[in-house]
């Protein structure tokens, strides 16, 4: 008998779930309540990856004579970079809508919510309301913006990432709240276009799961391109002034103002489970989100949850990944991904990427491990492309299997995948020693920093024998 899935929400969990299920058999109806593809392809990852390739053109042009090439005065033009970005974000969501029809996934636009364990009421955008059971559900709501209570957070010109992503000019001061990747990202794009960028945090850590050594050497980097981060502040209030907005806030001396003409609030996301009604599924969850087990199954044993809002781990490839799981288990497969190693990637400049267990992380849970770095600044892929930021740091345990993959510098998000495959496959040094990295290419610096874990790097001083 053909099983019936329903999945509640478009977004890179909910899609890809949807178009898993139909793959394997299952007769499967995908409500979305807004635009298929959800936050990561229309307000969140893509579009703001549309944008960086702006940003990464305009930091190029400030040292394009170092080579060889000169150039007039460079000019944006918001309309174009605007009309560039809403093409790329509508050419995806269209694919998207068409491999879902190509998979027969039938689609609704509405707003769903439970009645009972296996049936939802859902309002379709015309205001009719119908219902449907079905053998499984699968919930993947994704997330929103947390909003501080803050006097003066309904002021015009504080926003979210959603708002400032369709700006119609670059403001000349923007004051950013929060030091995580979405704070981070909006930092370096718009300081590239020119605008005084002021970044606030509540203590003295950002991008807190970084490995801190290259927080500690991304935080010189900021200052370089026009970022000024400012720590230990406690938010008071934002005021209306004649000159724009001010964020006011308690520092170690005292009370700090910051002005601007935008105020971006970017200090955490949460869950989107309003309206959803979990109480009549018997469905568990808490303020972090949608309670599940290994297999993102819920307290009811015929509903799952993947992506943000069960509150694991907010990334929309975690989310894709999750998805594929829960439809497989419906279906009675054995799923075999590992949902632990998971690379994040955060698009600064340069670009940061991680996988696997940090140092901090391994100190915490009592792990020796073993260390080792590569500079670009040694790689010649890196010199030769003028980016010689960063490096490469490699995480192994005494008995040379590699836990941790982290990186600073160029195409850090490209390079992350064979520290990702290395840990999955608990690959040990030899693994990478014994395979051939094509020259010249930034790959190459991989395979140095993990030949260092046992002091075999060809281009790299020894290190001291104490």
């Amino acid at each position: 008998m053909q099983k019936k899935i329903v999945v509640i929400g478009g977004g890179p969990g909910g899609y890809v779930a949807a178009i898993r299920g139909a793959q394997l058999g299952a007769e499967v109806t995908l409500i979305e309540r807004h635009k298929i593809g959800g936050t990561c392809l229309n307000y969140g990852c893509i579009p703001t990856k549309t944008l960086y390739k702006n940003a990464e053109l305009l930091n190029t042009l400030k040292h394009i004579e170092d080579f060889g090439i000169q150039t007039g005065e460079v000019a944006i033009d918001v309309e174009k970079i605007q009309s560039r970005k809403d093409t790329v974000v509508t050419s995806l969501v269209t694919g998207i809508e068409q491999l879902l029809k190509a998979n027969g996934v039938h689609v609704i636009q509405g707003s769903a919510s439970f009645v009972s364990e296996d049936t939802l009421k859902i309002v379709l955008d015309n205001g009719e309301t119908q219902t449907l059971t079905c053998d499984h559900i699968i919930v993947a709501t994704g997330s929103k913006p947390s909003m501080p209570e803050l006097e003066g957070i309904d002021l015009p010109g504080v926003i979210t990432s959603k708002e400032l992503l369709e700006f119609d000019k670059v403001p000349k001061k923007l004051v950013i709240a929060g030091g995580g990747v979405i704070a981070m990202e909006f930092a370096g794009i718009f300081a590239a276009m020119g605008t005084e960028v002021d970044v606030v945090i509540r203590s003295d850590r950002f991008l807190r799961e970084v490995d801190t050594e290259i927080t500690k050497r991304f935080a010189p980097l900021l200052k370089k391109n026009g970022i000024k981060l400012n720590k230990n502040v406690s938010l008071s209030r934002i005021e209306q002034t004649e000159n724009g907005l001010v964020l006011v806030g308690e520092g170690k001396k005292g009370e700090v103002r910051f002005e601007a003409d935008q105020i971006l609030m970017s200090t955490g996301r949460g869950p989107v489970m309003d309206g959803l009604n979990l109480e009549a599924a018997g469905i568990e969850f808490t303020r972090k989100g949608i309670v599940v087990d290994t297999h993102f199954k819920t307290t009811n044993p015929n509903v799952y949850a993947i992506g943000d809002v069960n509150g694991r781990i907010m990334l929309a490839h975690a989310a894709s990944h999750q998805g594929i799981a829960a439809v497989e288990t419906i279906m009675g497969l054995s799923h075999q991904g590992n949902h632990d190693v998971v690379p994040n990637c955060i698009f600064v400049f340069p670009e940061i990427a991680g996988v696997g267990l940090t140092e901090d992380q391994a100190a915490d849970q009592g792990i020796e491990i073993k260390k080792s770095k590569f500079l670009f600044a040694a790689n010649g892929k890196a010199l030769s492309i003028g980016e010689p930021d960063g490096f490469i740091k490699v995480i192994s345990d005494l008995e040379d299997t590699i836990l941790g993959v982290h990186i600073m510098g160029p195409h850090a998000s490209d390079l992350i995948h064979e520290g990702a495959l290395a840990i999955t496959q608990k690959l040990k040094v030899d693994a990478i020693a014994n395979t051939i990295h094509a020259h010249p290419t930034l790959g190459e610096a991989f395979a140095e920093a993990t030949l260092g874990l046992k002091n075999e790097a060809i281009h790299m001083v020894p290190a001291r024998v104490k």
